[in-house]
């Protein structure tokens, strides 16, 4: 799924592992959040007792951490990127053979792009990256 790990991800990797006794191959970085991805099966033990793993790790790295779900088909592809974007909102998704179109209103549009496009960017490497497909906003 995800190609390229540089030192920085290695290492998030590692101490998720150290922290909750899970090893993964999935992190990346979406809105200054460290974003990894477990079995389903996986992710409450992952998040850990009133939330205290996902705490300890936060604090080490001083960014916000979330915990999903690996998508296992591609109809997993529309609630994983509402997990990835959330709190922000979207209409609807549309996904076609080679590209993943979100539709949003516009306070919503303006929170998925970001400042100078950072958010779509992130998004469009994790789907790149993820389902090997491109992804635009409409």
């Amino acid at each position: 799924m995800v190609n390229t790990l540089d030192m920085k991800d290695l290492r998030y990797l590692n101490l998720f592992e150290r922290v909750t006794g899970i090893r993964t191959h999935y992190c990346f970085e979406y809105n200054n959040t460290i974003i990894f991805c477990v079995p389903k099966e996986l992710v409450s033990k992952a998040i850990g007792p009133e939330v205290r793993n996902l705490r300890r790790i936060s604090e080490i790295i001083k960014k916000r951490v979330k915990v999903i779900a690996i998508p296992s088909s591609s109809q997993d592809i529309k609630k994983f990127i509402e997990l990835v974007v959330s709190p922000v909102t979207f209409k609807d998704l549309e996904i076609s053979e080679n590209e993943i179109v979100l539709n949003a209103g516009a306070q919503s549009k303006a929170a998925l792009i970001g400042r100078e496009k950072r958010r779509l960017i992130e998004m469009q490497k994790i789907t790149k990256d993820f389902f090997k497909k491109d992804f635009r906003i409409i």
